[in-house]
């Protein structure tokens, strides 16, 4: 039997990259599905590479994930009305000079100096731009089997591990949980517009969406951030990440 889970993800910092290398750190403008089963996994406290985690994720993997742009309220506005562009923030890109290293000791600190590709201690700062999404707010609907929503669910109100939008520096700002499991898409929306607090005559047409679907030809655009890896005990980088192409198609809000 198919249910819903219903997902709030805000934070002041939000960051969602698919095809990030380097030293260039973008974000998408959206959630990713990566991001998000990615979460889901460290509240489970699924161990990268693990037999567990080998089991779990292709299952996760292949939940259906809407997600719905929630706009923020400006500090202001006492009480927002739905369509009135004046009265929401517009989510904003940081773009941030980033640091990793530097200034090391090599005979005091040879242990937590880092080090080049080749292995040899690196003294030397590596140099990086990193964007996060500010004043930006969503909400994501996840549908599949109530067996494995039931565990989703218990993993977001109880998590092993922390849980992050998209880096260990996005803290949430709420529960990531909206409600419980819900029987229909609706009452998953209606759990999500409580917890975001939003005008009783929100509806869930009236936001921009965010759906999969299954035919390219159908799709606006297409990423590749369906996870099929994270990776092994040993490393988390891109060398043993895997990711599929996962198609999408916006609906601008009524």
């Amino acid at each position: 039997m198919e249910q819903f889970v219903a997902m709030l993800l805000d934070a002041p910092l939000q960051s969602w990259g698919f095809a990030s290398r380097f030293q260039r750190r973008s974000t998408g403008l959206y959630p990713t599905k990566s991001g998000v089963i990615g979460l889901i996994c460290a509240a489970m406290g699924l161990a990268k590479g693990s037999p567990e985690e080998s089991r779990k994720l292709p299952k996760l993997g292949k939940l259906p994930m809407l997600v719905i742009v929630l706009p923020r309220p400006k500090p202001w506005s006492r009480q927002p009305q739905i369509g009135e562009r004046a009265h929401w923030l517009e989510p904003r890109r940081l773009d941030d000079y980033h640091t990793v290293g530097g200034g090391y000791d090599l005979d005091k600190q040879r242990q937590s100096v880092p080090r080049t590709a080749s292995g040899k201690p690196d003294k030397d700062a590596t140099l990086s731009r990193r964007e996060y999404l500010l004043d930006a707010r969503f909400g994501v609907i996840l549908s599949g089997p109530s067996d494995l929503l039931e565990a989703v669910v218990s993993a977001l109100r109880n998590p092993i591990w922390g849980v992050w939008l998209g880096r260990k520096s996005c803290v949430p700002a709420a529960p990531v949980l909206a409600g419980g499991l819900c029987r229909s898409e609706e009452d998953a929306w209606k759990a999500l517009s409580h917890a975001a607090r939003l005008p009783p005559e929100a509806r869930i047409k009236s936001f921009e969406q965010i759906v999969e679907v299954a035919d390219p030809s159908a799709a606006h655009f297409t990423i590749r951030d369906q996870p099929v890896s994270f990776g092994d005990g040993s490393s988390s980088g891109p060398d043993v990440r895997h990711f599929a192409a996962r198609h999408l198609r916006r609906e601008p809000g009524i």
